[in-house]
């Protein structure tokens, strides 16, 4: 079995200028548990989960500091802590989308999508044909092929 064969055809996208709550009812109305994130182009810029829509909701972790020669210095890097200040105070899809999408192609093997989604821990994979989207595999989609196996 191939991406073609398991895939989801007809995939819900967003914008990055989708609001947070458009993009959370949307998950919710369409029971699944994220999204593309296409450009001005219909290209695949990016992908949009439930987990960065939890992530807003968690209490922010202050960074653990020393101080030495009355200097501050932080033991964690400074760009981390400030993309999560962004995502949890995201109001756009723009805010909170993560930027490094895997993607594969139609004829990319069941057996490779689901080491894929193991070893990136990934859940969904967007299907490209060049660099048009032509489908979705999900966890969900993965499970049922093995289950037809």
């Amino acid at each position: 079995m191939k991406a073609k064969d398991i895939m989801t055809k007809d995939v819900l996208t967003v914008s990055l200028d989708t609001p947070v709550k458009r993009l959370a009812e949307l998950l919710s109305d369409y029971e699944i548990s994220g999204a593309p994130v296409l450009d001005d182009h219909e290209r695949v810029i990016g992908i949009v989960t439930e987990s960065d829509l939890i992530e807003q909701k968690k209490r922010l972790h202050l960074p653990t500091v020393v101080t030495l020669f009355e200097s501050v210095l932080f033991l964690e890097r400074p760009k981390k802590i400030k993309r999560e200040i962004e995502k949890m105070l995201g109001a756009t899809v723009r805010d909170i989308y993560s930027k490094n999408v895997i993607a594969i192609h139609e004829d990319t093997p069941l057996e490779d999508i689901a080491t894929i989604m193991s070893e990136k821990k990934v859940h969904l994979l967007p299907v490209l044909r060049g660099n048009e989207l032509v489908g979705i595999v999900g966890k969900a989609d993965v499970v049922r092929a093995l289950a037809k196996l």
